[in-house]
Order: structure tokens, then sequence, then C-alpha cells
């Protein structure tokens, strides 16, 4: 497989894609992520295309990688948290309960209308602890949940909020490598 490009600054993208030996380069996709879809899967789907293709068309005939991460509890879109308050406020919503994590991913080659597109959603569910609000602020504190979909990270101090999780534990990191390795191998 040659060399691909990755459509995201995200540190834990990188290290994933690292983990599993795929050789790829970093341009970062600068997209409006502010749009309307009818259900949390639609959103990341759309969003890992709009980044895809916004680094491919600087890229032509590269095969580039687009991926967005979003947890979803009672049907509400939790992204990045604003601040402490809002982590907070996000933290104590997924307490004692179960959500979803779902990644939107998205590979394209091409560009000018002539581009070749795969693109698919991968979700996890994910079950918290009760977490009282003396933990969730203890955790808000270490600043980690600050750029994290859901104001938490699994892969780090974040993990002791975590009950268990049914589905792909590199979902809920940020991106489902192991379906992504086999549909890079299928993608011509």
């Amino acid at each position: 497989m040659k060399t691909i490009i990755l459509a995201s600054g995200s540190p834990r993208r990188r290290e994933l894609l690292a983990q599993i030996g795929i050789d790829f380069t970093i341009d970062v996709a600068d997209v409006d992520e502010d749009i309307e879809a009818d259900d949390p899967q639609s959103l990341v789907e759309e969003l890992s295309r709009r980044k895809a293709k916004a680094v491919a068309a600087r890229h032509p005939g590269t095969v580039v990688l687009g991926a967005d991460t979003v947890v979803v509890c009672d049907d509400r879109v939790l992204g990045k948290p604003k601040d402490e308050d809002d982590a907070l406020r996000m933290l104590t919503m997924l307490s004692g309960r179960t959500h979803q994590v779902l990644t939107g991913v998205t590979l394209v080659r091409g560009a000018d209308g002539r581009e070749e597109e795969r693109t698919f959603a991968e979700c996890t569910d994910v079950v918290m602890y009760e977490n009282g609000e003396d933990v969730l602020r203890s955790y808000i504190a270490t600043g980690e949940p600050t750029d994290k979909a859901g104001a938490y990270g699994i892969q780090g101090r974040g993990a002791v909020l975590v009950k268990e999780i049914h589905g792909d534990y590199n979902n809920v990191v940020g991106l489902p490598v192991a379906r992504v390795a086999r549909e890079l191998s299928e993608f011509k």
C-alpha cells in the first residue's frame, strides 16, 4: 500500500495508524463543521467526507483518509467541550449510563469530480460508572477533556470513568483501525 494522507491533526489517529503499520503523511483539513444532519451517523459520515475531499483536492491521485468522531447520549451529539463547565455537564450526563461513540471515515482518491470514495461509520457502546462530581472535577482538572468528544479520553486518565465497552475500543479512541485497514486493502 502506498502512503496515504491523513486529513486530521488528531494525535490519537496518528498513533493508531502508526500502530498498525500504515505509512501516512498529514495534511489537516480546514472545513466548516457546522452542518445539519438527520442523525449522528449521517453527521460523522458527512464531516469525514468534507475533510477527505478538501485534502484530496490538494493531492490528486493520492488516497486521503478523513475521520470525525462524536459521542451520542439520548440522541444528543456531544462534541468537544467549550470549557470546564461544559465538560462537567457532559460527563454528568454520561455518568452511570450507556452512550455511543460514532466515527465516520472517508477514503477518497482523486479530485475534480473523478474521485473514488468509500465512506462508512463505526459505532461502539460505552458504559460509564456512576461518577460523583468530585471524581469528575478531579478528572477535568487534568486538562484531558478539553479536546475530546464527550469530554473524556478512554486511552488516558478517562479510562477510570469507563465500566465497559461493546464494540471496537480503537473506535472510541478515534479511529476504527481494523475496519480502516480492511477498507484500505479493498480500495482500488
